[in-house]
Parts: C-alpha cells; sequence; structure tokens
C-alpha cells in the first residue's frame, strides 16, 4: 500500500508543481507516446538482451514484491520455531522416525501443520538437507555448516538478480533519454526554417525525452529495485534463522537452547516473543505426549 501512496506522490509533486510554475501539459502530452516508444522500447530491449528467459519471467514476479513487502510474517518466524522444536526432537528421540519426514516432507505430519513453510521449497529443502547431513556423523560440524553457508550465499546471490537487473535498466535510462532528445534536436535541426514559436515546441519535445529518461530511472526504475533488494534482504533472515537453529543443533545444544537462539537472531520487527513463543511450544509438548 505504502509504495503505491509512493507512486501517487512522485506524480502529484513533480507534475503539479511544474503547472503551478506555469507548465503546459500539452507539448508534454504530445510527445510522451513518440519519446515513451523510443526511451521505454530500448530500456525493454536492453533488458531482454542482458537477461535470459528465467531471468525475465522472475523479474517479472519479484516486481510484485516492491508492493506486497517481505513474504515472511512475525507469525511465520513463530511457526518456524515451532517446527524446527519438533524436527530437533524428534532427531534425537528416534532418528530412524526423522527419516519419512526429511525424505518425504510432502507427506509428514509434521510439515502440513505449517502450510506456508511447507509451500517454500527453499525453506523446506534446507531443514530436510541439513539435518541429513547431521544425520552422516560428520567429524566436525564446521563442514555442515560451510556447506550451508555456501549454499544460502549462492541462493541470496540468486535471489538478488532480478534487483541488480532492474538497477541495471534504471543506470542506462538516462543514456537513453539523451538518446531520444538527440532524435528528437535533428529533427527539430531538419526544420530549422520554421518560425521561432514551432521551433521551441520541437525543441521542448525533444527535451521531454532527457526528463523521461531522468524521471524514469530516479522516480520509478531505480527505487524499485532499491526496495526489491530491501525485501529480499528481509526475506533472508528467514533462511538464516533456519541455519542458526541447525547450527546450534549440531553442537548439541539442548533443543529449547536452539530455539532461543534462532529467535534472538530473528529481526525485532519479526521476532515472537520469549513467552509467547514458550506458550506455543508447550502446546506442542502436550500434543505429543
Amino acid at each position: 500500500m505504502i509504495g503505491m501512496v509512493g507512486v501517487v506522490i512522485i506524480f502529484v509533486m513533480v507534475f503539479g508543481g511544474y503547472l503551478m510554475a506555469g507548465g503546459k501539459m500539452d507539448i508534454v502530452l504530445k510527445s510522451l507516446p513518440f519519446e515513451m516508444m523510443i526511451i521505454g522500447g530500448s530500456a525493454l530491449g536492453t533488458f531482454l538482451l542482458a537477461n535470459d528467459l528465467a531471468a525475465v519471467k522472475a523479474a517479472g514476479k519479484d516486481v510484485a514484491k516492491v508492493f506486497k513487502g517481505p513474504k515472511w510474517k512475525p507469525a511465520d518466524y513463530r511457526d518456524l520455531l515451532c517446527l524446527l522444536f519438533e524436527m530437533i526432537r524428534l532427531a534425537r528421540s528416534n532418528p530412524v522416525a526423522l527419516e519419512e519426514h526429511i525424505e518425504n516432507p510432502a507427506e509428514s505430519s509434521i510439515f502440513s501443520r505449517y502450510p506456508k513453510v511447507m509451500a517454500d521449497h527453499e525453506a523446506v529443502d534446507l531443514i530436510c538437507d541439513t539435518l541429513r547431513a547431521a544425520s552422516m556423523n560428520y567429524d566436525d560440524p564446521h563442514q555442515v555448516e560451510e556447506v550451508l553457508d555456501k549454499r544460502m550465499e549462492t541462493s541470496h546471490h540468486h535471489a538478488l538478480h532480478s534487483s541488480h537487473a532492474l538497477q541495471s535498466v534504471a543506470d542506462a535510462l538516462p543514456a537513453l533519454g539523451i538518446v531520444a532528445a538527440v532524435l528528437g534536436v535533428i529533427k527539430t535541426m531538419g526544420s530549422i526554417d520554421q518560425p521561432p514559436e514551432i521551433l521551441g515546441k520541437m525543441i521542448g519535445g525533444a527535451l521531454v525525452g532527457t526528463f523521461l529518461g531522468v524521471f524514469l530511472a530516479y522516480g520509478f526504475v531505480g527505487p524499485f529495485a532499491t526496495r526489491l533488494r530491501s525485501v529480499v534482504e528481509e526475506d533472508a533472515h528467514f533462511y538464516a534463522l533456519i541455519r542458526e537453529v541447525l547450527i546450534a543443533n549440531l553442537y548439541n545444544h539442548p533443543a529449547n537452547i536452539c530455539i532461543e537462539v534462532g529467535r534472538q537472531n530473528a529481526p525485532h520487527q519479526m521476532r515472537p516473543s520469549f513467552n509467547d513463543l514458550e506458550e506455543a511450544l508447550r502446546d506442542l509438548k502436550q500434543d505429543a505426549a
């Protein structure tokens, strides 16, 4: 919602200020379709040229995150901690029973209690693969930790690709606006014999290209890339929490301590309170009894 408010403010302040200063919209509106075709079309072309089809599709989906915000909410962090608590407790009490949950999470009675976490393949795979690795009796927990860190680094880098791609477009837009403006000047020079009032409108139309390039770059595409990167960074805390809890488990800390380590590493605005989490864990213990 706040993203839409920002869009409205940009348009109202830019064009409202222009009109209040005595500017006329007829020159802008007359040139807008052609300048937009040149700038927008070339920006789209450079985007397609610089990315493969999978990246283009991913970027199209990721743009929605600008308005939706982070995927994971405070309740999801609490659910994740409860899920990890159940998995760790089962791994220590009955390692054989754990196998059916990590080998076939889609049929797991534990995962099914947390549908939003279960629907995220990255989170499920991260949990299952790490617990599977822990069951292989590595000589040094640091081995699993190193593999986990590299995996998360790769996933995070991939998640940021859309943001980098949009930022590249934002960086190119001012130059593409200059290209459109230069073409407008060339057109104007071909009509140099026209009266000054006609030449003035033609030069004004050419400058619309420069305006559009800068306006789109710094008013929309650049902020979109920044917001998208921020959302990805915020969602990355969810997977980092999985890492912290499961690494603590590798060092054989008590299950409650592992979960508290994860809670403390959750972002402040997403962190469940100690009492709320304790109550949720207490309910799990009662259901298991």
